[in-house]
This record gives structure tokens, sequence and C-alpha cells, in this order.
């Protein structure tokens, strides 16, 4: 019997999964939390073989939520279940310290098999993550002032209110905006910041 914790901020979507689980094979639910610091101190409380977690929660968000797990509980088996796909998603729930990332529409018989290999230790990444991560990652990605600057721009703001928001010159931001658009093989802004979006760099 693997017992699983889920951590999600929808109930039917907690409920789901757990009717899903329990109908594949011998699952336990051992907790159910609703929120990221609800997770933590669930897990703290009942050590669950695997953690099912999803990123977008309030008062911490999933990612703060595994770092957090993980730093307690560093043979922690976590699994990202998530809505949102995209490279850099994957890649920062995978430092932060999930074992895998999985989309919320996988089929139920997927999902169950790789709780199982996740609960026997393995990192497991569904083909159809490698390949988004092999065909998106096309070189170093945006920087953090970078990304600072596409979110303003994403909002409408000029290269001028940018600037001053920043305490950066014009200049600098153009610079940073033709670097963006290089890294992301973008042909202008609006296409930056629709690139940047889908691969999970910023949320609009």
């Amino acid at each position: 019997m693997v017992r699983v914790m889920i951590a999600d901020d929808h109930p039917m979507m907690r409920e789901g999964i757990a009717n899903t689980l329990v109908a594949h094979g011998a699952f336990d639910i051992v907790a159910r939390a609703s929120d990221g610091r609800d997770a933590v101190a669930l897990y703290d409380s009942t050590r669950p073989d695997v953690a099912l977690i999803d990123l977008q929660m309030p008062d911490m968000d999933g990612l703060e939520a595994i770092r957090e797990i993980r730093s307690r509980h560093p043979d922690a088996r976590l699994i990202v279940l998530s809505t949102y796909s995209g490279d850099a998603r994957i890649a920062a729930a995978l430092k932060a310290g999930a074992r895998t990332y999985m989309m919320k529409h996988v089929h139920g018989a997927e999902l169950a098999a790789t709780v199982r290999e996740v609960h026997e230790g393995w990192h497991v990444l569904p083909p159809t993550m490698r390949q988004e991560i092999a065909a998106q990652y096309t070189g170093s990605p945006p920087s953090c002032r970078e990304l600072d600057v596409l979110r303003l721009a994403s909002v409408g703001k000029s290269n001028r209110e940018i600037a001053a928001l920043l305490s950066i010159s014009e200049a600098t931001v153009k610079a940073h905006m033709s670097t963006l658009l290089m890294k992301l093989g973008a042909a202008d802004r609006a296409h930056a910041v629709a690139l940047a979006s889908k691969r999970g760099f910023i949320d609009l």
C-alpha cells in the first residue's frame, strides 16, 4: 500500500486525483492539503510515501512547499501535478526537488504507474516532458533582469517607462529586449511575451 498526500487548492481536483489512484491500485490517501503551507504541515504529520503537489496554490505556492518539505525531509518523494507545461516550469520543479512533473490530464493508469515508480525511488520524466524541454530549450535562459523588462513590457510599459521603473537607461532596456528576442527565438516584443509565458518564464 502506497501512502499518498495530495496538495491542490481545488477540492474537486483533490477528490478526482484520489479517486483515480484508488481505482488503479493499492493507494491510501493519507492527507489532502489545500495550500502550500498546509502541505508542509501535513507532510510533517503524516509522512506519506509520495506527495502529489500542484504548483499554483495560495499562501505558499507549490515550488516553495517542495523546497520546504525537501529541506525538512531530504528523502521526500514528490511529484508535481500541474495544468501548466513549459520547460522553465519543469526545470524549476525538478531543481526544487520534485522527482517528476506530470500534467493533470494524464491518464489514470499512467499516473498510478508513475506514483509507484517514484515510491520505488525512481526519478521519472514522461517522454512528452523530455521532448518539450529538448524542443524549446535553445540556449541560455533569460536572465532575471531580462525577465523584469519583459514582464513590464507585457503590461504595456514603454521603453522609457521600463527604464524609469528599473532605474536603467533606455539603451539598456533595448539591449535587454534584443537579447530576449534572440534567446527566445521571437520575432518581436509581443511574440517574446507569448513565448516566455508558454515556456513558464513569466505568468500573464
